[in-house]
């Protein structure tokens, strides 16, 4: 009589997974996931050997009695039998499919019992398998093309992600299926999406000389929309409709390719909402996803209590199965790089994808080299197209010296004209540069007769001239402070506040933190900016009659901050190296490919552009080694909970005490309360901070209305009773 085998224990049916059938529909679904014929059958392979392992008898009574979980191992086996099979990719993925892609040495480790034949359980198990699945033993006898060192390294990261994918979503099925249902995956509607694109823009106004150059713009970009999948870019200055240029480009490409999804990755969350809302409003709600660091991906088992349309959008975040993404460069990045498997596993959705990326040159430049290298694998081995937009195109082409892009495409073939009938704001320096107080600084703000923007490169220095602002006798109608001391909800209220009162044309005076140079819509007749990197001051300068409705150029101060302070040494670096290039010529910043040149500078005197040596590490596949080492956010923070925000917060507060543990939906509620800070403020400020049982850090100093958290001594009433 033959044996049952199962995957998995009894689901609310009390039905148990049977295991040859898991198996086969794994390796069905993995198969699914790449549409390179000549990478099907490992595919399929990997999916079918992945549980190979769960055939052990001592697993099995694991299934029939219970226990510990993960008290009977079982990757190991199937990743044991394709070493021995000489196919090292599918070994890889099978060993990590649970605990994450290995280093080598992990994976030696893991399988070397099989490999030398040391289990006397494993020629058993061997042939239980075979005799329970129906392979045939030719099966195995696979030959994968011979891929250049980083090109084998990102394939096993594809057929990981595919592996992982394939398996949780079979799982879903067994123990979850309305979640499977809910998922029903929708293709781009390329051609309705278009013919409302087209509708929308043929509403727009088309007089004026700014309207003239947007459609001229338009016309040259589309008609390079059926070029072959690659790289592009799409160099415009601030104000001439990079988002809906560069969709309708990449909804033309697509068609043009046979492309399935388009993925718009943005530096800032705060971005997203705008974007989103764009996209939504022109396509439908239903087409949309939005993804960022509020989705807590490590949380698979929360029941989603929410509407069909939510929910399966909820459930996309996990696996990136929908027609339009919008996303943040850390999702995006650490996901390419990372070795976790519920990271990984949207990775193989951005095959036959065109990615927009829109501001590339905020991406840190010490791990630049092994983020334009992973991008190019790729766009080779995955079949992606990529387009970089931005106003200030980095030089990202390889030159001698810099192993960067071999070919990128412009869609616009002189940007330079563009940007000249497109100048908008004159640079001025302030006091000729010499360092000024605090005084000298809101004098010379005070005495433009028009509302001001000031943006400094610390919160400190921010919070100091709202202060000194707010106490003294002015003519400003509203005075504002925006940093990242405040908490979203916080933040995105005042920048409502901000826009209104532009809009209705109130003289008023914003001090910020660089966290409005991109993203942030705001349009002022004059901007003071301290002295920093290029791309900043341009992005600043960004903020700076924006919409060209003024009857003259707005202003643009730069200045030096007496004893002013910087986020760090490398910004320092930067910083001064531009202003040491601009300081004889203001001028240059009007030249469009002054960056360019700039950036160059940059890469080769002061950075090492794969300075954790990342690439080395992708050629050795240490894939936890190149989690650990790559990073888009430098130094780690800490979200502390504002309670006290108000009511809402403090309701939020009392009704997560009481709760055994955090859902999806939890974290999300709290994340609008909460502040980033470095450890480094915990540690000094440990007495005002405390963590709950769930582990929410909640932050029990005083949180001043117009400036956000505060390290002052709590007055009596905002005590908790």
């Amino acid at each position: 009589m033959d044996i049952e085998y199962f995957a998995h224990s009894e689901n609310n049916a009390d039905k148990k997974h049977s295991l040859v059938s898991h198996l086969n529909e794994t390796a069905r679904i993995a198969e699914s996931f790449t549409h390179n014929k000549a990478f099907m059958k490992l595919f399929r392979f990997a999916g079918l050997l992945h549980d190979f392992g769960k055939y052990q008898p001592d697993f099995q009574r694991y299934l029939a009695e219970g226990g510990k979980r993960g008290s009977v191992p079982h990757a190991a086996w199937g990743a044991g039998y394709a070493r021995i099979l000489r196919q090292l990719e599918i070994s890889l993925a099978i060993d990590g499919h649970h605990k994450g892609l290995p280093d080598p040495s992990k994976w030696k480790n893991d399988t070397q019992e099989f490999y030398c034949n040391q289990n006397i359980d494993f020629p058993i198990i061997n042939n239980v398998f075979f005799k329970d699945t129906g392979l045939d033993v030719k099966e195995q006898e696979m030959n994968l093309t011979k891929f250049p060192p980083l090109e084998r390294e990102l394939f096993i990261r594809y057929l990981f992600s595919a592996l992982t994918d394939a398996d949780w979503l079979d799982t879903e099925a067994h123990f979850k299926p309305e979640h499977a249902e809910a998922r029903s995956p929708k293709d781009l509607p390329i051609d309705t999406m278009i013919e409302k694109l087209d509708s929308a823009i043929a509403k727009k106004a088309k007089d004026g000389e700014i309207n003239n150059l947007r459609n001229q713009v338009r016309v040259e970009v589309l008609s390079k929309s059926e070029g072959a999948a690659g790289f592009y870019s799409l160099s415009l200055p601030t104000g001439m409709g990079k988002t809906l240029i560069s969709v309708a480009w990449a909804l033309r490409h697509a068609k043009a390719n046979s492309l399935k999804r388009i993925i718009i990755v943005l530096p800032f969350i705060n971005i997203i909402d705008q974007t989103a809302k764009i996209l939504k409003d022109l396509f439908g709600e239903e087409l949309i996803l939005e993804h960022h660091s509020g989705f807590n991906e490590d949380d698979l088992n929360d029941e989603l209590t929410i509407d069909s349309a939510e929910k399966k959008k909820r459930l996309a975040c996990e696996n990136w199965d929908f027609p339009v993404i919008v996303t943040t460069t850390v999702q995006f990045f650490e996901s390419l790089f990372s070795n976790r498997s519920s990271k990984c596993r949207k990775v193989h959705n951005v095959a036959d994808s065109v990615v927009i990326f829109d501001e590339v040159q905020s991406l840190p430049k010490e791990i630049i080299l092994p983020t334009l290298t992973m991008l190019e694998n790729v766009q080779r081995l995955m079949n992606s197209s990529f387009l970089f937009c931005t106003a200030t195109m980095p030089a990202f082409e390889k030159r001698e010296g810099f192993e960067g892009i071999d070919k990128i495409q412009p869609l616009v073939e002189n940007p330079e004209q563009i940007y000249n009938k497109t100048r908008r704001v004159d640079y001025l320096f302030l006091k000729g540069l010499q360092p000024v107080n605090m005084d000298i600084l809101a004098g010379e703000i005070q005495d433009q007769d028009c509302s001001v923007l000031c943006i400094f490169n610390t919160k400190k220095a921010a919070r100091e001239l709202y202060e000194q602002v707010v106490t003294k006798n002015s003519t400003w109608e509203h005075t504002y402070h925006l940093s990242t001391g405040m908490c979203p909800i916080h933040r995105k209220k005042v920048i409502k506040e901000i826009i209104r009162d532009l809009e209705d044309k109130r003289k008023i005076f914003v001090a910020s933190t660089q966290l409005i140079e991109a993203g942030v819509d705001f349009d002022f007749p004059c901007v003071f900016r301290e002295i920093a990197p290029l791309e900043s001051i341009i992005q600043s300068a960004g903020r700076c009659n924006r919409e060209g409705k003024m009857p003259e150029n707005g202003k643009v101060f730069l200045f030096k901050l007496l004893d002013g302070g910087m986020p760090d040494k490398v910004y320092r670096t930067y910083a001064e190296f531009a202003i040491e290039l601009i300081n004889d010529d203001i001028n240059q910043l009007y030249r469009y490919d002054f960056f360019k040149g700039y950036y160059r500078k940059i890469i080769s005197l002061f950075t090492d552009p794969d300075r954790f040596k990342i690439n080395e590490s992708r050629k050795e596949l240490k894939f936890e080694t190149v989690n650990d080492s790559y990073h888009l956010i430098g130094k780690p923070t800490e979200p502390l909970f504002i309670y006290r925000y108000n009511d809402d917060s403090y309701k939020l507060f009392n009704d997560i005490k009481g709760k055994p543990f955090l859902s999806r939906d939890d974290y999300r509620r709290l994340q609008v309360y909460t502040v980033q800070v470095y450890k480094n403020f915990v540690i000094k400020n440990a007495h005002f901070c405390s963590t709950t049982p769930l582990g929410v850090m909640i932050w029990n100093g005083s949180y001043d209305k117009n400036t956000g958290i505060s390290t002052q001594l709590m007055s009596p009433d905002e005590c908790i009773v």
